[in-house]
């Protein structure tokens, strides 16, 4: 076995004798190589010489300077995730090869970075394709309007402990204590995201958790799925395109662009229930999640003060008084910048 130094002990052991116990991959001479694998998991990419897959295992401490504790069975809402889409959306996610629920590792299939592109590594070049965000605003419409047909899978996914661990608390409830102002206006949004429960959410649609390949957008990263609003979703992963309208030399109208794209292409899917009242939760729940990237617990990593500053004077006005949905949310942003 090769293991590189950053992986060593008892974690390289348990995923090879995880591996070899599954008999993913042939041989005992096995290469571990740690792949990023962001603030919350330690991700390994497992080879035979021939043959690869993929082995997670979610950290008890995740990796953000505020502090930040979950729960390491979280592992099971993203086997359950992955497993779920891909048998109602085939190709939307890595096919699940073998997973381990006593010390949740997960093993998942290999996808070759030549061929499927981390998204926000895309955006963050200035390669910024409105169709590429209307594939992933069709890919997220498809996944919400297959999930909704399927009530029972509201038993499946009642994590809402989990999902408050990992997103109420850490993005919107942690905002009071910056903006104690604000605690009316976040407890309402909160009590809206607990109020309508139809679909099955994957809670981090972000560019990091998006990789694009031949066949379209193929989702990653499942950790926070519960049975949950749509509007978050949605609202969740259009939060990264504005913000990265801040960066110096930034494609603006491209990014605001597809915004508009996701969004659009999404709603046409509502079957479930209105699009507009998905836009307006939505359009009520964007600007407090664009303020937990900067005064969060995991504010974003490529904004400086000054954008920082451009955010607060945006979000905070439209957190307390709620009176657009999602496209107008995206008009004033166009404007807040011109």
């Amino acid at each position: 076995m090769q293991v590189s130094e950053q992986v060593r002990g008892p974690s390289a052991a348990d995923v090879v004798g995880f591996v070899t116990a599954q008999r993913l991959l042939g041989g005992e001479d096995l290469t571990l190589q740690p792949l990023g694998g962001g603030v919350s998991s330690d991700v390994w990419r497992v080879s035979d010489g021939s043959r690869q897959v993929v082995v997670k295992t979610p950290l008890a401490e995740l990796r953000v300077a505020a502090g930040w504790k979950a729960p390491v069975a979280r592992a099971d809402a993203e086997a359950g995730w992955l497993a779920t889409v891909s048998s109602l959306v085939p190709g939307a996610c890595p096919e699940v090869l073998a997973y381990d629920k006593e010390r949740h590792l997960l093993a998942l299939e290999y996808l070759d970075p030549s061929e499927h592109a981390l998204w926000k590594g895309k955006l963050l070049a200035g390669q910024v394709d409105q169709r590429d965000a209307a594939r992933v605003g069709d890919l997220l419409g498809r996944i919400h309007r297959h999930t909704s047909e399927r009530p029972r899978l509201a038993r499946d996914f009642a994590n809402d402990t989990l999902f408050a661990a990992l997103r109420i608390e850490p993005y919107l409830q942690r905002l009071v204590t910056t903006h104690a102002d604000l605690a009316p206006h976040v407890g309402e949004i909160v009590q809206s995201l607990r109020s309508h429960r139809s679909v099955l959410v994957h809670g981090d649609v972000s560019p990091k958790n998006i990789l694009i390949g031949p066949r379209g957008p193929v989702l990653i990263d499942a950790e926070t799925a519960v049975w949950g609003d749509p509007s978050f979703d949605v609202a969740f992963c259009v939060n990264h395109l504005l913000l990265k309208c801040l960066l110096p030399d930034a494609a603006v109208t491209d990014l605001v662009g597809s915004a508009e794209a996701l969004t659009r292409t999404y709603l046409s899917h509502a079957s479930w229930e209105l699009d507009a009242e998905i836009a307006e939760r939505a359009g009520a729940l964007l600007p407090a999640l664009m303020l937990a990237r900067v005064d969060g617990r995991s504010p974003v990593e490529y904004l400086d003060a000054t954008a920082q500053d451009a955010v607060r004077r945006f979000a905070i006005p439209l957190i307390r008084h709620r009176s657009l949905d999602l496209l107008g949310v995206f008009d004033a942003w166009r404007s807040h910048l011109s």
